[in-house]
């Protein structure tokens, strides 16, 4: 099993940039998905952008070139850097993995764009 805990998130003017990290209680590397999803009040939670164990990344279309996943095998981190920032993209991030045939998921965090 592996733990997930989110950080980064906060409230930003639309335009900006901000970074989400999720940190891993185990090997990220070993890890068959991770993926960042959020969800808006009122909507169901989306795909935002994964990455598998051989790194390869997809990302939803309304993020395709603003936002980037990437991960760090040595700290166990997953992050999220996010840029040119939308009042759409507002909502609760969450953090995912997909190990060993069960999903997990964290605890979520806030990201708030005002226009």
């Amino acid at each position: 099993q592996v733990q997930l805990v989110e950080s980064g998130g906060g409230l930003v003017q639309a335009g900006g940039s901000l970074r989400l990290s999720c940190a891993a209680s185990r090997s990220i590397f070993s890890i068959t998905i991770v993926a960042w999803y959020r969800q808006a009040p009122g909507k169901e939670r989306q795909l935002v952008a994964s990455i598998t164990s051989s790194g390869r990344t997809n990302y939803a279309d309304s993020v395709q070139g603003r936002f980037t996943i990437s991960r760090d095998v040595a700290k166990n981190t997953l992050y999220l850097q996010m840029n040119r920032l939308k009042p759409d993209d507002t909502a609760v991030y969450y953090c995912y993995a997909f190990l060993v045939d069960k999903p997990y998921w964290g605890q979520g965090t806030q990201v708030a764009v005002s226009s």
